[in-house]
């Protein structure tokens, strides 16, 4: 049976899952070979960060369960605490990204959908016998929002980094390790958010509508711009280099609205949710 790891380890172990499932639609090897996984990311109970851990994942219908089980720990995952502040969720799967809203199922609901994943897989049922509390089964519900919606959160996500980076800026006098991890917050989000375009929405925009490649190839080059400048304010939280990534954030988001936020809300449907 797996021994529960240190925290560092499987904080380690994890991303190593997560850079591989990106890396290769979805699939991975090692102990998790053929096994079903989501990547699943959640907004820190606490921090405010987004987390993004590998889960094992069974089909209902249209939803997917999710089992906190922490490798039959005495507590649960962090995630679970963190769907239970946020239920707002953002879910990998194979090459799709989509929001979804994360319910914790109980009662009679919760024991038949844990014995069905026990069945399919023993070591649930390992798991549940190790450990006195009962392990959670969390039910993820796509979102099927409009596009116009769609663009609305496109907008919302720049406003709140926008006003990270003012933060983060008005607070550069109290240099040291504070301004530092304030600084890998914001660098972190944007990181997020533009993997999320660059792997997802920005390829389904292309396919949609031909005549935004010369846009979407600007921001896609803007977003390595970012991207660079993000790893230099990684190194060293200096005022100038965040004067550069305010400079460039926002006239990339400005572009960016003007370009896709009127064609977002032309549509009916996000293209890219799971159906």
């Amino acid at each position: 049976m797996w021994v529960h790891p240190k925290d560092s380890e499987l904080t380690d172990f994890n991303q190593q899952v997560i850079e591989e499932f990106r890396a290769n639609g979805g699939k991975v090897g090692g102990m998790f070979e053929g096994a079903p996984l989501v990547l699943l990311t959640t907004v820190g109970a606490r921090t405010g960060r987004r987390r993004t851990n590998p889960a094992v994942y069974l089909r209902d219908g249209e939803r997917i369960l999710v089992f906190a089980s922490n490798a039959g720990a005495a507590t649960h995952p962090a995630w679970y605490h963190n769907v239970l502040a946020e239920p707002r969720v953002t879910v990998e799967l194979g090459t799709a990204t989509f929001a979804a809203r994360a319910v914790p199922l109980d009662g009679e609901e919760r024991d038949r959908l844990y014995a069905r994943q026990a069945a399919l897989d023993p070591a649930f049922a390992a798991y549940q016998e190790q450990t006195e509390r009962v392990i959670p089964v969390v039910a993820l519900y796509p979102e099927r929002e409009r596009l116009r919606a769609f663009g609305d959160e496109l907008v919302r996500i720049h406003a709140h980094l926008r006003g990270e980076l003012a933060r983060l800026r008005a607070g550069e006098a109290g240099a040291g390790d504070d301004l530092r991890t304030h600084c890998l917050a914001f660098c972190e989000a944007l990181t997020f958010h533009h993997s999320g375009e660059d792997r997802v929405a920005f390829p389904h925009l292309e396919r949609l509508f031909p005549e935004l490649k010369a846009a979407l190839d600007r921001l896609r080059e803007e977003h390595g711009v970012l991207a660079r400048l993000v790893g230099e304010l990684r190194a060293a939280s200096d005022p100038a280099t965040l004067d550069r990534v305010a400079t460039e954030m926002e006239a990339h988001f400005a572009y960016e609205e003007e370009r896709l936020v009127p064609v977002l809300n032309s549509l009916e449907e996000v293209p890219w949710a799971v159906r």
